[in-house]
């Protein structure tokens, strides 16, 4: 059986969240195993690499799915919010969100883990570093959602 880590672009941020691109069909049970209850997915169904049927596989295998498409060129104030009311609604749940490259999910979970968990934005850029340096999209993304938020850094 695989292990989560060998999902593309893995990161454990915490005991309770982990982040990926996204993962193979026949790689969710790993993720089962690892222990995460949610899975949340910000990519679209008409990703290069989307798994049909994901929310089907993910829930038979009795986990809850949360599916936030998230358009790759022009993310929106209303996805994070909806990104950051799942989240809330999850808390003390283990889990686990990803969406193609583990791009838009690392600029997400760095906004939450500034606005809603109160990390120093610099802390929490170190795992999105990881991933990769946003292009002037995201980077515009973050500054204005750290603006409008009132986390600014």
């Amino acid at each position: 059986m695989q292990k989560v880590e060998e999902i593309l672009n893995f990161c454990q941020i915490s005991d309770t969240l982990g982040t990926s691109g996204q993962p193979a069909a026949g790689q969710f049970p790993a993720i089962r195993e690892a222990g995460y209850e949610v899975v949340i997915n910000l990519a679209l169904t008409t990703s290069s690499n989307a798994v049909p049927g994901e929310a089907e596989i993910v829930t038979a295998l009795g986990m809850e799915h949360v599916h936030i498409p998230v358009i790759w060129e022009s993310p929106t104030p209303a996805d994070l919010d909806r990104f950051f009311e799942a989240m809330d609604r999850t808390q003390g749940r283990r889990v686990f969100v990803h969406c193609a490259m583990n791009m838009r999910v690392s600029a997400f979970v760095l906004l939450y883990r500034v606005i809603r968990q109160g990390l120093p934005p610099e802390t929490a850029r170190e795992a999105m570093l990881t991933i990769w340096e946003p292009n002037p999209t995201w980077a515009r993304f973050i500054e204005e959602a750290l603006e409008r938020l009132g986390a600014r850094g």
